[in-house]
């Protein structure tokens, strides 16, 4: 929760500091912000290695929470600015494959309940997500920008202290073994699972280039397209950014349930078809906004409809990203955990890049036109997805048949 604060914290407040402290153009500023998303997701596959191989998950994931929190600090000294952005992605790196390989730890591989953890998971470190615009953003909009990222750095050390209190609850750790990464990488993941993953991961490319404008363009528009005056109060930019980790937290409870019925009646529906549903649900969110900045005439609109809008963007995000990493972790190695769950990182890297160059459009097309284009992406993405539950299906039956280690 607290890593997340610290990283949608900043977040919230990187698109502003730089088009309004810094005075960087719309263009360049929307491609740093793709480049530092990218970057801070780069780094996981190489950190996964080293925490599988090298390191260990807790020195990781302790090693990687510090230098996260020194970024942070250094964020409120303009002149390390890109410094901070890359020490931040350098230490995020060790962070954030690790932990999600530690919720799959608890877990024997057969258990049911592992696919459902990660979405209780998601609903924790989105209580974070949701606390950061509110109070992070609030503080930097409203007494300084630096002010906020140094509240980032004080959630990541909580966070750190949190989890160095806590960590005799998690399972015994093996420490890395050369020889046991060797034996066990090739009974882990087979050619076809390795194919039909790469295909997973350029769809999830095309849904994040949509995907992830909500902390960017999205965010440009709440700004300057959006009347933000409710009952004579002048609700701050940020606190739209709340929107979405709010409605994580309340739309998964009720989610899992629907799910669990559907389970248990024999009718649960496929994860990839899943995740093709929710990036249809996603594109619907963005033709919603396309409606909107087209009826508006360059006018400013009502901020109801950007509420709505992130409403039905959680539920398509619910449907395929929670699933994705759980599809990952599954077919993950016993110990090529943190590496196979870092692979999925990789993919949302792939997609912050792509996000950032679709985002330096945006002074170029009208709302409602570019709005429309990332419908028109989320709805290819759906497509490309639905299209791989076939060779998903085979693949799947190849790593049930495989041999796996030992389950804790």
């Amino acid at each position: 929760m607290w890593e997340q604060f610290s990283y949608y914290g900043m977040r919230a407040l990187l698109v502003y500091f730089m088009t309004k402290e810094l005075l960087f153009g719309q263009a360049h500023a929307s491609f740093i912000y793709g480049a530092y998303t990218a970057a801070a997701y780069f780094t996981p596959i190489l950190g996964g290695m080293l925490a599988d191989r090298v390191l260990g998950k807790r020195r990781a994931i302790i090693i990687g929470a510090s230098v996260m929190a020194a970024g942070h600090f250094m964020m409120t000294f303009d002149a390390l600015f890109y410094l901070a952005l890359a020490t931040i992605a350098l230490g995020n790196g060790l962070f954030l494959p690790t932990l999600p390989s530690q919720v799959g730890d608890l877990y024997a591989r057969g258990d049911a309940r592992r696919g459902w953890a990660f979405n209780v998971y998601y609903v924790g470190i989105n209580i974070g997500g949701f606390l950061a615009p509110l109070i992070c953003g609030t503080v930097g909009e409203l007494y300084g920008w630096h002010y906020g990222f140094g509240l980032a750095g004080i959630g990541m050390l909580l966070g750190l202290a949190i989890y160095v209190g806590g960590a005799r609850y998690l399972p015994p750790e093996t420490l890395p073994a050369r020889s046991t990464v060797t034996t066990d990488a090739p009974r882990g993941l087979g050619r076809e699972t390795i194919l039909v993953l790469i295909g997973i991961g350029l769809a999830v490319t095309v849904f994040r280039a949509a995907y992830e404008q909500v902390g960017n363009t999205v965010a440009l528009w709440a700004d300057s397209g959006v009347d933000r005056a409710a009952g004579g109060f002048l609700i701050p930019m940020t606190w739209f950014q709340s929107l979405n980790p709010l409605f994580v937290m309340l739309l998964t409870p009720p989610l899992l349930a629907y799910w669990h019925r559907r389970a248990a009646a024999g009718m649960d529906q496929a994860p990839l078809r899943r995740m093709a549903c929710g990036a249809l649900i996603v594109a619907l969110a963005y033709l919603l906004l396309a409606a909107v900045g087209w009826t508006a005439n360059g006018q400013v609109t009502g901020w109801i409809w950007l509420v709505l809008f992130f409403l039905v963007l959680t539920i398509g995000e619910l449907f395929i990203l929670p699933t994705g990493l759980g599809l990952f972790a599954r077919l993950a190695p016993r110990h090529l955990g943190s590496t196979t769950v870092a692979a999925w990182f990789l993919v949302t890297f792939s997609g912050s890049l792509a996000a950032g160059l679709v985002g330096s459009l945006w002074s170029r097309f009208a709302p409602g036109a570019f709005f429309a284009l990332l419908a028109l992406l989320s709805a290819i993405a759906a497509g490309l997805l639905w299209r791989l539950h076939r060779p998903m299906q085979a693949a799947d039956r190849l790593h049930a048949m495989t041999p796996a280690s030992s389950a804790p």
